[in-house]
C-alpha cells in the first residue's frame, strides 16, 4: 500500500466508496441533518426532537401506557421516567395510575401541554417542509415508505 500523499484530501476529494453503501452510515448521517435543522428551525423554541416527538404522540394517544410509549419510541425505560418528571415539572404532562393497574402509569397532556403543542405546531411543520427540500414529492413519498419498512412501522396513510 502506497502512503504517500501527491496532493490534500479535501471534502471533494475524500474517498466515501465503502461508507456510501453502509445503510448504518446513511442513516446516522441522515439523523445528524435532520437534527441539525430541527435545532435551527426551532431550537429557539427551546424544543428537542425527542422532547416534541414524545408530547406530540401524548397528545395523540391521551391515557397511553409510559412503558408503551417508551418502547415506541425506543427510549430505555429509566430515561422515559426521567423525560415525564420533567414534563410535569414543566406542567405539560399528567399522569394518572390506573386502579385495575397500579404498576401501570398512564401520560396525557395538561392544558399547557396542548396548549404548547399548539404554539410549536407551524414551526414543527415550516421545519418538515425544511427538511423535504431535497426531494421531490415521488422521493418522499418513497424515502418515508422505505424507512417504515426498515424500522418495521406499519402504518397505513388512511389512519
Amino acid at each position: 500500500m502506497d502512503l504517500a500523499v501527491s496532493e490534500p484530501v479535501t471534502e471533494d476529494t475524500v474517498d466515501m466508496r465503502d461508507l456510501a453503501e453502509s445503510v448504518g452510515f446513511l442513516t446516522r448521517l441522515a439523523q445528524v441533518r435532520t437534527y441539525e435543522t430541527f435545532f435551527e428551525d426551532l431550537g429557539a423554541h427551546g424544543l428537542r426532537p425527542g422532547e416534541f416527538s414524545t408530547l406530540l404522540l401524548i397528545g395523540r394517544n391521551p391515557g397511553i401506557r409510559q412503558g408503551l410509549l417508551a418502547q415506541i419510541l425506543r427510549i430505555k425505560p429509566a430515561h422515559m421516567t426521567k423525560l415525564i418528571r420533567a414534563f410535569e415539572d414543566r406542567g405539560l404532562v399528567e399522569r394518572t395510575i390506573p386502579d385495575n393497574d397500579r404498576r401501570s402509569v398512564q401520560l396525557s397532556l395538561s392544558d399547557a401541554g396542548r396548549a404548547f403543542i399548539e404554539d410549536h405546531r407551524e414551526a414543527f411543520a415550516r421545519h418538515e417542509i425544511n427538511l423535504r427540500s431535497t426531494l421531490s414529492e415521488s422521493e418522499l413519498r418513497t424515502l418515508k415508505q422505505l424507512l417504515r419498512k426498515y424500522v418495521g412501522f406499519e402504518w397505513e396513510e388512511t389512519r
